[in-house]
């Protein structure tokens, strides 16, 4: 876990909860290497060339106003000056985060940057996170206020989208194979491994999440989004943005263009290739539309059987929200239906705490509740009011005193007694709460709590009005979200990586330098070629600085005969030859 002293804060980062910054981690700039910086320029450089046409207008004005240079990595320090003029912020992580925590930054409106770069070998497409896709897709286009909101209020609702077990499998694979498909040394066969892993969970025939059909409006839109006219839309989605390849094969008829609607969310997409089918939303403003249509179908604002029972299948934290607006928060673990298949008491296991509007209640944190919660639900058995709708006289009536014995049943037959010790109520003096001494509950022939397991707290509700993925008082779980079990592959760099990194070093310091010395670039080319016989990049830079039209005709004939050696990389060098020329 990152501490504070290991990166740089700010107002917006120092708000996060506790436990979003365990996955917070410093840029070290300085481990950025020579080579790392060349793909940062080419693809920038390449990018833009080709992005000016085809790119929605917010992107190119948002380079300007996020600080992000064509000639060098972002440092995230220098970032976030400029970005807290726009209200967000920026931070360094380590790859694939969970789904939830990733959603969750962004309700906090601080973009999430895997700082690492691609190689070399994936300069034109990497399925990991890298800065390229991070800080180049994502951070300009956030200079747009209505996509701005946008992106925030995504987050917000996704934060709190109910995953399934299937969705951390699914995210822990991905996450796997990002690492392993950005690490040296790793085999085919091991990222065919994965991949098929991949493939075999998403062909799956399961039920979609909350989380999985939130995960697919995120693909559609921030990532993989087309905007304007449906027949000559502009790119805003950071995942073509950031990609040379797809950021020009995205356009092509080929790729079918279908109108932004709800049904999005049941589009599956498959990281591993280019998308056969893209949404194009008419304006940004539309998407909160679709996003609040989708919203309404959420446990959120549904509650119910159907929300909780999602949270125990989901077998992670989560919470409910009752009629009283006390909300319980924990891994739930068990309910009870009566015959109209209403749930009648409900229960969680190991630490568990309760809110009210979005603030731990004193003393029921998880500390205190670290064996669950447990409550009936519903009315009372032959009375009318609910308890949570009496007034003074009402409990009076009915002897919901300080110091007094209760003993009542629900109508759904589950029956309470014990020693009423003290009640909470809620801002409107409604009771939300009993403690009880001695308590014993019982439900046909089954104990549900007996005496001997301590003072029972007993919270009043009529209903589950809504259900959500986490803890209400985000501070009630400092460790919400487990870490990955797959941990970042550590970079090797080979003694020839090592030598070929110092010719890039050199050239860099050349052209900021504006050196003018031809007989030091016609040596060092004459080095890569017998040293590194498939370099390309380098050469390329090489030639960009040289004044000499001999040296430059030099290259141009040995790239072109690498062209005719390795056909993956025409595309690569005939288009950093225009770029040189243009």
């Amino acid at each position: 876990m990152s501490n504070k002293e290991d990166y740089r804060s700010n107002e917006l980062i120092d708000r996060l909860p506790k436990h979003l910054k365990q996955f917070i981690k410093p840029q070290n700039y300085e481990d950025y290497s020579p080579i790392n910086q060349s793909v940062w320029r080419y693809v920038m450089r390449r990018l833009l060339k080709y992005l000016t046409k085809v790119a929605h207008s917010s992107y190119l004005a948002g380079l300007e106003k996020t600080g992000i240079s064509v000639e060098e990595i972002p440092n995230m320090y220098g970032m976030n000056r400029i970005l807290k003029e726009i209200g967000w912020a920026a931070v360094a992580v380590d790859g694939f985060i969970p789904p939830n925590a990733f959603m969750e930054f962004q309700a906090y409106k601080v973009l999430v940057i895997a700082s690492d770069i691609r190689q070399l070998e994936n300069i034109e497409y990497t399925s990991a996170p890298d800065i390229i896709h991070e800080s180049a897709g994502h951070a300009p286009i956030i200079a747009n206020p209505d996509y701005a909101e946008y992106l925030r209020r995504l987050g917000d609702i996704g934060s709190k989208a109910i995953l399934s077990k299937h969705d951390m499998d699914l995210y822990e694979a991905v996450r796997k194979l990002s690492i392993l498909k950005e690490a040296e040394g790793i085999s085919e066969k091991e990222i065919h491994t994965v991949e098929m892993e991949i493939h075999s969970l998403q062909s799956k025939k399961v039920e979609l999440s909350e989380m999985a059909q939130m995960r697919n409006l995120q693909w559609w839109t921030v990532e993989y989004g087309l905007i304007g006219d449906l027949n000559n839309p502009k790119i805003y989605g950071a995942g073509l943005l950031s990609s040379i390849g797809e950021s020009i094969s995205c356009l092509k008829s080929e790729v079918k263009k279908i109108p932004y609607t709800v049904a999005a969310a049941q589009q599956p997409f498959d990281v591993t290739k280019p998308q056969p089918q893209l949404y194009v939303t008419p304006n940004f403003p539309h998407l909160m539309e679709v996003l609040e249509e989708f919203a309404d179908t959420l446990s959120l604002r549904k509650g119910g059987k159907e929300g909780i029972q999602k949270l125990i299948e989901s077998q992670m934290v989560g919470s409910i929200e009752l009629t009283t607006g006390l909300q319980v928060s924990g891994k739930f673990s068990r309910i009870l239906l009566d015959e109209d298949n209403k749930v009648v008491f409900y229960q969680t296991k190991g630490p568990s705490a309760l809110a009210y509007r979005e603030k731990e209640l004193i003393g029921h944190g998880i500390n205190y509740h670290k064996n669950g919660i447990s409550s009936p639900l519903g009315k009372l058995k032959n009375i009318e009011l609910a308890i949570e709708d009496m007034g003074p006289n009402d409990l009076k009536t009915y002897h919901f005193h300080d110091g007094e014995w209760l003993s009542f049943e629900f109508e759904s037959g589950i029956k309470v007694e014990g020693l009423n010790i003290t009640g909470i109520r809620n801002a409107k003096g409604k009771l939300i709460l009993i403690r009880l001494k001695d308590c014993t509950i019982t439900y046909k022939e089954e104990f549900l709590f007996l005496p001997k397991h301590g003072i029972y707290d007993m919270i009043i509700s009529k209903d589950i009005v809504s259900a959500f993925a986490g803890a209400a008082d985000s501070n009630s779980f400092p460790n919400l979200y487990a870490e990955s079990s797959t941990k970042t592959i550590k970079k090797i760099t080979s003694k020839s990586t090592v030598s070929l990194e110092k010719y890039y070093g050199s050239l860099r310091k050349y052209r900021n330098q504006n050196t003018n010395d031809p007989e030091f670039l016609e040596d060092l080319f004459k080095k890569i070629i017998v040293q590194y016989p498939a370099e390309w990049l380098l050469l390329l830079e090489i030639m960009e600085a040289a004044n000499k039209s001999s040296l430059i005709q030099s290259i141009h004939d040995y790239l072109e005969k690498l062209i005719v050696l390795y056909p993956k990389l025409n595309s690569l060098i005939s288009d950093g030859i225009k770029m040189i020329k243009s």
